[in-house]
């Protein structure tokens, strides 16, 4: 798939971004991005600096469990595999 320029809005601000992903999922990456910097922003009340750099340890924090929770399922699919 080609490059394609999208504009998102996060924090109130516009963004130009450049994807070969599609329009969509860029969006929905930008939401919620959107939805959790405001969630970090509202119960903290830190300047917006902070809480972005809070909001992106709390989405390392997803996708690390995400990606343990993934190889630990991978393993187990390869044992039940393994064991038919």
């Amino acid at each position: 798939m080609e490059k394609q320029k999208i504009t998102v809005t996060v924090a109130g601000k516009p963004y130009t971004l450049v994807s070969t992903d599609p329009p969509e999922h860029v969006r929905r990456v930008a939401a919620y991005v959107d939805r959790t910097l405001s969630e970090t922003a509202s119960a903290t009340k830190l300047p917006s600096a902070q809480a972005a750099v809070l909001t992106c340890f709390r989405m390392a924090e997803e996708l690390l469990k995400a990606q343990d929770e993934n190889r630990m399922l991978q393993r187990r699919l390869e044992l039940l595999v393994d064991s038919e």
